[in-house]
This record gives C-alpha cells, structure tokens and sequence, in this order.
C-alpha cells in the first residue's frame, strides 16, 4: 500500500477503482482480467479495490487469484454481508488513488467509461462525475420491469431532495478523493441507498456534480437482484436520508465509518 501511495504522489492522476462484490464468483475472475486490459491501454495508474461483501461462494478466492499476478488488484474481504454501501465505503477508504471510480463488479457499464468521465471531470472543472441512463447520449438496454422502478424512483427522489441530477443509481461514478472523504463519512445507508446518501451530501455543500452519457447492458437474467425486500430496504433507507437531510438537518454532520468484519 505504501508503494501504491508513494506512486500516487508521483502522478497528478492515479485512479482507484472500487468494486463491491457480492456472490460474484461465476464471473468476477474474467470480469477483473477484462478490466485490466481495457485501464491499463489508458497509460495510467491504477488500481482496482475489489471488496468482499461477505459472499457466500467463491468470490473472494476469485479475487485473490487475479491478484496472483496482477499487483493492480487489491482484495479486500469481510465476513459479513452488509450492503453494498458498506462496501463502497470500506473500498473508498482503502483507495489510494487521487481519483475514485465507484464502478459495478458485473461490468454493465464497462470500464471503457473511464477516460470519459476524467476528461469531463477536468473539462468541466467538477467534483464528481455520475452515469445517467437519461443522459440524451445514453444508450441503454434494460427490463421494462427495471425502467418501471427506475422512473419511480427519480421522481420520488425529485419531490423529496430536487436534487440537480436525473438519475442517482447507475453503477459508475467518478469522484476527486479529497470530496469523496469529506462526505462519506456522513453517509448512514449501507445498501441500495447509498449512492442517493452521498450525492445529497455533495450537493448541499456546493460541490459540482456532472452528468455524462453511459452505455448500458444489463446481463441479469429476471430482472436482476430487485425483488420485493430490496424495494422496501430501498424505500426505508430513502426516508431515513430525508429525516436527517430535510427534517433534522444534519447533512454536514459526521456519522461512524464502515463497519469491516475481520479480513479473510
């Protein structure tokens, strides 16, 4: 870690991709290798933080067998399922880098992204650069059933946050490290949530979010891991946010960091 540190001092840009997984293990190894080979044609630096969300399966041996020998790969496990929040969060602090790249373990969003949202990121002079699937230049391939929820969701989020952008969830984010710290210890949710959580706290203290236009390929098979309990975790964790942004404004206030159970 020092030696990836030392190197992040050396380099204006050195970018730490983290990704929380869970139960990934049929697909994560080859999903890793395509990330390397896609970031490293970019020239430069990086490292890629894959988190353990306390799965069941193979997932953290699948991990640790594409770091064997590739050092750009950085696992981190726990033995506890938690959320993916946790994970982000976990994975966010572990992060070295400059620049922290939020990005999903199944590559609905391909890494390819990547130089896209830095150069918009510079070119804009933001803070944080998000995925919109409602960007004009989207292209996007996914259930009516996911569409469904996912309009839903935004306008429920515009009537209670009018938050200025369009769409909060997608899987890949950029985010200048110094901002990123600052306001993710004030997130609280640590599953669905998480990502609303933190883009109201960025945005009440006045840092510059930018949308940019994905492409997007969902490969899960019925309509993914969205299932009742999921919808209703989602809805909890919502209002628990407008509670303490909007009725006892607190965004501002620090709250506990990650729980990590112990390292496998």
């Amino acid at each position: 870690m020092i030696e990836r540190r030392r190197l992040a001092d050396r380099n204006s840009d050195f970018i730490s991709f983290v990704i929380p997984a869970y139960n990934e293990g049929g697909k994560i190894y080859k999903n890793l290798i395509e990330c390397l080979h896609v970031i490293r044609r970019y020239g430069v630096p990086f490292e890629l933080v894959v988190v353990n969300d306390g799965s069941s399966d193979d997932t953290i041996q699948e991990i640790k067998r594409a770091a064997i020998y590739n050092p750009e790969v950085v696992p981190v496990s726990y033995r506890n399922n938690i959320g993916k929040g946790n994970a982000l969060k976990v994975g966010a602090k572990r992060a070295t880098g400059n620049l922290v790249v939020f990005m999903d373990a199944d590559l609905e969003i391909h890494p390819k992204h990547a130089m896209r949202f830095m150069y918009m990121l510079k070119a804009t002079e933001a803070d944080v650069v998000i995925g919109s699937k409602r960007h004009p230049d989207s292209r996007v391939d996914y259930p009516i059933k996911r569409r469904f929820l996912s309009w839903g969701y935004h306008l429920l989020i515009k009537l209670m946050f009018n938050l200025d952008v369009t769409d909060t969830q997608p899987g890949f984010k950029l985010f200048r490290k110094d901002v990123l710290e600052k306001e993710m210890n004030k997130v609280e949710a640590q599953r669905y949530a998480f990502d609303l959580d933190l883009l109201v706290n960025v945005q009440a203290d006045g840092y510059k979010i930018v949308e940019a236009p994905i492409e997007l390929n969902f490969s899960r098979a019925c309509g993914g891991r969205i299932g009742f309990k999921t919808v209703r975790c989602i809805f909890k964790e919502t209002l628990g946010i407008f509670y303490r942004a909007r009725l006892l404004r607190t965004v501002d206030r620090a709250n506990p960091v990650a729980t990590s159970g112990p390292n496998d």
